[in-house]
């Protein structure tokens, strides 16, 4: 398959390490396109949620095709999430063409795009941090049963439903949080006159201009690869919401794969990452 050139790829949420990740999609997604530059926009490994008994090849060869393309020169920004905080000691730390930073500005044509996870304006994260964890846990759960009844609508040859999508479109509060989330972040950035704010954390894929009194500005939101399995793209000066569920040809390829589950202490997905750089012969390891 030819791969898509893209001048710059965002993707966030991944949650490797947790049952709900779909990491054989977002696989031949990455193997799909040609960027010149990669956001990774926060919580790409779930440090918060990861269990010993959890880490699928397949999560491993998503680390090691993002490695294959630091190999190559492709310019990589790790910006950290809330669930991949453990990696905020590191900001400032450059690997060949990889940086971990808790926050990216960049030039697009005569606008400035402003990329950062989005966590800093979850109230839950600044003061209740074991009610968000236990709410990660919960939703991981639920996103496990939406399979199990995704697989039997399926075999009824009916159509895919989202569980959490009807519970948050459902709940008021939590459209609101969404939407004091989205006008947030779009004040800050107009204040700053950044013509682009692009964020994750809220799973929910969105690209539109929010105006204030103060101005306007395009807030992007790349989505997850949990249950919107989607991504932003940014080419020849404009700005599109990939999404894995439309794109058929990929589909069409999809192999039926069947991850074993090594276990694994974090020190030694730490080392395995290590070896992994050491390997590729990005960093030196005594």
């Amino acid at each position: 398959m030819k791969k898509r050139p893209v001048d710059i790829v965002v993707i966030s949420d991944v949650h490797l390490g947790t049952y709900g990740c779909h990491a054989n999609e977002l696989l031949k997604y990455l193997k799909s396109i040609s960027p010149k530059e990669v956001i990774l926009n926060g919580d790409i490994i779930d440090i918060w949620q990861f269990s010993k008994r959890y880490w699928p090849k397949s999560h491993m060869k998503v680390i090691k095709y993002f490695m294959g393309w630091i190999a190559k020169g492709v310019k990589i920004h790790y910006i950290t999430g809330n669930h991949d905080e453990m990696l905020r000691k590191f900001t400032g730390l450059q690997i060949g063409s990889l940086s971990i930073v808790n926050k990216v500005v960049l030039p697009l044509h005569d606008k400035k795009a402003w990329f950062f996870h989005g966590d800093v304006f979850d109230v839950t994260m600044q003061h209740s941090k074991w009610v968000a964890k236990l709410g990660a846990k919960g939703y991981d759960f639920l996103i496990l049963l939406n399979r199990a009844i995704n697989f039997l609508s399926k075999k009824l040859g009916k159509g895919p439903i989202s569980m959490s999508k009807k519970i948050k479109n459902g709940v008021k509060s939590a459209v609101k949080f969404i939407n004091n989330f989205e006008l947030t972040a779009s004040e800050i950035a107009i204040e700053n006159g950044y013509g682009y704010v692009v964020c994750g954390h809220i799973h929910q894929p969105e690209i539109r201009k929010i105006k204030t009194d103060k101005g306007e500005v395009t807030y992007l939101n790349s989505g997850d690869w949990i249950e919107n399995l989607t991504a932003l793209e940014y080419n020849e000066g404009q700005w599109s919401q990939y999404s894995f569920y439309k794109d058929h040809e990929i589909q069409s390829q999809l192999d039926e794969t069947i991850d074993d589950y090594p276990v694994l202490e974090k020190a030694e997905l730490f080392q395995s990452l290590m070896d992994e750089f050491r390997t590729s012969g990005l960093i030196k390891i005594k």
